[in-house]
């Protein structure tokens, strides 16, 4: 089957099952009745959200969780030193102020004395010099771990080769909390809103160990508690009565479901069980835009999506022209305009947008497609494929319609323009982020949502270093700019720092940029406080219940 008339048939099914769940023809815009009382503000009486979160989180311990799913509940539970405001401004958090040294290294932080755990223990500096330890400590075994790394002797103490006590972190005093940095980091306030900068209840730890994060255990210092956790069914949160700003909350209870269905999300959204979806089923959007448009919220987001490449593997090793040509054979135009509806942008580089950084694509993404597929198709026979010895390979990919959607399409368009045979592997989140992880895997889809707003949240991951590099990538050249980028302090000199090692990482492409998300959102008439952010963090704390 040809490519476009892979397509065709895509986009064809797409519109039958729309059809099919949907009303075709006019519009029937869903007419709700009069929302927030006549003064439209007045507040139900009931104040409880209801929040589908994709998959079931791994965990809600912040030092050793990975996912969005999970950095969802957890943003509700803990507070941290530096918080976000609902547009993604960073404002003090647990601490209420901050100072810099002269030299850009070191952080003194005041904590709030009245901050409070949800036991009524008092917040201190000693809990987040326990906290960061932790973090770091390599019994933890935390693939995050990276996030911290600014800190002095972080990255020693990671390799075992220092104590955590030596890490840069001490407690002047019950409420003054010093860190000193290896280098000044233009980007470290940021860094402390990432759940691996959150403290967690040393007691706790002390007396629960690993199971100290489950519910009638776990003791935060955000606004709300964990109530209850019904695997594969939904996490509930109430109310933190002692949370400082508990006078500032409204909504006294959050329910978190897991479903990486999204078509049984998107029903349940319809029959009112849901007030607020993460995502949308891309084959609905022309419904939705059509009959709900306002309740549809689409806004730019900080986030790529990329298949990885296991360049460990022996298929991919010292191949980089192999992993080019699989780049180059990808028509991303028709992945994102037919396939994802436009609800996505073209990604031939691998950071999207952000505030002092030029974007960096390789010289091919100019290309005609036919330049594209020849050069493509001739490092494909370079690395010795051909139409009677064809590669063969699989894509893994976790649960959900639209990335089988998008792994069919590149399958197929790897089919047409070089051969390739290829098997599709899904499964359950928990499971596939392992087995990406084997040395027996090869092309995994993945995505990245930047842990703070800067280039370097993209660059790091991709570091020989970083725990976060399941691609196995490593070159002497990348590491040496990301770091140097890293001691930098002329904000122009680090992006161009980092601007040259995006292009040593496209020239070696074990990843395969495909697109860059938008934030994508169903949210009810009734839900107040939303507040579209490019991190796309969306705190319970600052919503509310309209009478309806």
């Amino acid at each position: 089957m040809t490519i476009a008339r892979l397509v065709s048939a895509l986009v064809c099914a797409c519109a039958v099952l729309s059809a099919c769940s949907g009303e075709p023809g006019a519009p029937k815009i869903r007419d709700y009745g009069q929302i927030g009382g006549p003064s439209g503000t007045e507040l139900a009486a009931e104040q409880v959200v209801h929040r589908d979160n994709e998959a079931e989180p791994q965990t809600l311990d912040p030092h050793r969780a990975q996912g969005v799913p999970a950095s969802r509940v957890m943003r509700d539970i803990y507070e941290p030193l530096v918080a976000e405001a609902p547009n993604g401004d960073l404002i003090p958090g647990a601490a209420e102020s901050w100072t810099l040294s002269e030299d850009g290294r070191v952080y003194t932080f005041k904590m709030r004395p009245e901050g409070r755990w949800s036991n009524g223990d008092p917040v201190t500096a000693h809990d987040w010099v326990f906290s960061l330890r932790r973090g770091v400590d390599p019994a933890t075994l935390s693939v995050y771990s990276g996030i911290l790394f600014p800190i002095k002797n972080a990255i020693a103490v990671n390799n075992g080769e220092l104590p955590p006590e030596q890490l840069g972190v001490r407690a002047i005093d019950d409420l003054t909390l010093e860190i000193t940095l290896n280098n000044p980091t233009p980007y470290f306030l940021g860094l402390l809103s990432h759940s691996m900068a959150y403290a967690v209840h040393p007691p706790s730890v002390r007396e629960h160990g690993e199971n100290f994060s489950r519910p009638g255990k776990l003791v935060g210092n955000g606004p709300y508690m964990l109530k209850d956790w019904v695997v594969q069914s939904h996490i509930e949160l109430e109310r933190n009565l002692l949370y400082r700003e508990n006078e500032k909350t409204i909504i006294d209870r959050a329910f978190f479901y897991a479903s990486e269905n999204l078509d049984a999300m998107f029903a349940r959204y319809r029959a009112d069980e849901l007030d607020f979806t993460t995502t949308i089923p891309v084959r609905q959007l022309e419904f939705i835009k059509r009959n709900m448009p306002d309740e549809y919220y689409q806004s730019p987001y900080l986030s790529t999506y990329y298949y990885g490449i296991n360049t460990s593997n022996k298929l991919f090793a010292g191949k980089p022209g192999l992993r080019r040509a699989l780049s180059m054979a990808i028509d991303r135009e028709i992945l994102t305009e037919k396939i994802l509806g436009g609800a996505a942008i073209t990604a031939y580089g691998w950071v999207p947008p952000v505030q002092g950084y030029e974007q960096q694509q390789p010289a091919w993404a100019g290309w005609t497609r036919e330049q594209r597929h020849a050069e493509a198709r001739r490092l494909y026979a370079e690395a010795g494929y051909s139409e009677d010895n064809p590669l063969t390979l699989e894509i893994l990919y976790n649960t959900s319609q639209d990335h089988k959607r998008v792994a069919i399409t590149i399958s197929a368009m790897w089919k047409q323009v070089l051969g390739v045979q290829t098997q599709l592997l899904n499964q359950e989140w928990k499971v596939y982020l392992q087995t990406r992880t084997l040395p027996n895997a090869q092309v995994f889809r993945s995505g990245w949502v930047g842990d703070y707003n800067d280039a370097n949240t993209f660059a790091e991951i991709l570091h020989s270093q970083s725990p976060q590099n399941d691609t196995k990538w490593f070159n002497t050249r990348y590491d040496e700019l990301v770091d140097a980028a890293g001691a930098e302090t002329d904000l122009q000199a680090r992006a161009l720092l980092l601007q040259e090692a995006e292009r040593v990482l496209l020239d070696e492409a074990p990843i395969i940029p495909i697109y860059f998300y938008v934030a994508k959102h169903l949210i009810k008439p009734w839900v107040g406080g939303y507040v579209p952010n490019i991190m796309d963090h969306t705190y319970t704390k600052n919503l509310f219940i309209l009478k309806h």
